[in-house]
Parts: C-alpha cells; structure tokens; sequence
C-alpha cells in the first residue's frame, strides 16, 4: 500500500485527506498550495483496509492514554485536542510510539521516508529495472500517463501543482505528439 502513495509527500497523508465518498485525495503541496487528485476505484478496498488498520491503532493508542499524533504548533494550540482525533493520525503511522524527552508524552509519527526508500529500491531490483528510481520518478509517470491519455496541459498544471504552465509544459518532451495522419515512409505511398 506505501508504493502506492510512494512519494515522501504521501507519508504525511492524514485520515482527513481521503475522501471516499466522493473518490478523491487532497494533497498538501510546497507553500501551502493543496489540491486534489482522484482516487483510483480499485484501491478503494485497499485504502478502506488501511484505514480501518489506522482506526484500530488509534483505539489501541487512545485506550494506552497517549498524547496523541504530532500537529504543527499553531493547530496543536488552537485546537488542543485535535491531536487525539482521528481525523488527524497519520494514514502511514510508525510502528512505535515516540517518547518526548522531558515529559512523559507518547505521540505517534508517520513511517519514516527510509521505510518507502528502501520498499522502492527492492521493488526496483525485483523487477529488474534498469532505470534508477526514486520517488519522485511516480510525480513525472503521473504527469505523462495524463499527456498520453490526452488530458489537456492546464489540467495537469493544476493537478500538479504548478503555478507556471512552463514548468508543466517541460513533460510534453517524453510524449510523442500523435496526427491524425502519421507520417510515413515515401517507399509505402
């Protein structure tokens, strides 16, 4: 399930960004920019799976009295109990629970970034890439699967992210443009 949202973005999905009924997920973007992408139908089952696994957890945490997951400060003090909520755990949680030096709080974080680094790297070498692959490789497939099913570019601009059309412009290189009339060797005419 974490090679699907492989991007290090992805670990920090919280149980709010899903939202099931209408199929979509809203990402967090750099500079505080969110937008949403859809969800495919076919992993619904899987994202319910690991939602009820998150939901499990959470119990288990709140009935151990744990403090709850980290917040940004500014959110943690205006809603202090937000932390407990489930709402806000995180949709790929670590394993184990985090002790804050100095006081006696257990809080819960997100998988560290090595856990799909390491995922991806075995996935890689399994399937016998020849390609280096990162992360950040599944934003560019993104991007080019969309150009090759003839989504227009400003779509994807806004999917992506971008704020400047040139920088969604830059994938148009990996997909070949196809005419209505191919061009053909002078020898087939």
């Amino acid at each position: 399930m974490a090679m699907v949202f492989a991007s290090l973005r992805g670990l920090s999905l919280r149980v709010q960004n899903f939202n099931l009924d209408d199929g979509i997920l809203t990402v967090h973007g750099k500079g505080d920019k969110d937008r949403t992408v859809p969800l495919p139908q076919k992993l619904i089952p899987k994202i319910k799976t690991q939602l009820d696994f998150v939901s499990k957890l959470h119990d288990k945490d709140l009935a151990a009295g744990y403090t709850g997951t980290f917040l940004v400060d500014s959110l943690e003090k205006k809603h202090p109990s937000a932390a407990r909520e489930f709402i806000w755990q995180w949709f790929f949680p670590q394993r184990e629970l985090t002790s804050i030096p100095g006081t006696k709080e257990h809080r819960r974080y997100h998988l560290h970034e090595s856990h799909v680094q390491h995922a991806l790297k075995q996935a890689a070498r399994h399937a016998k890439l020849t390609k280096r692959v990162k992360t950040h490789t599944f934003r560019h497939s993104y991007a080019t699967h969309l150009l090759q099913a003839n989504y227009d570019i400003r779509t994807i601009q806004t999917m992506l992210g971008h704020t400047d059309v040139r920088t969604t412009m830059i994938y148009t290189h990996c997909v070949p443009s196809k005419t209505v009339k191919e061009a053909k060797s002078p020898l087939d005419f």
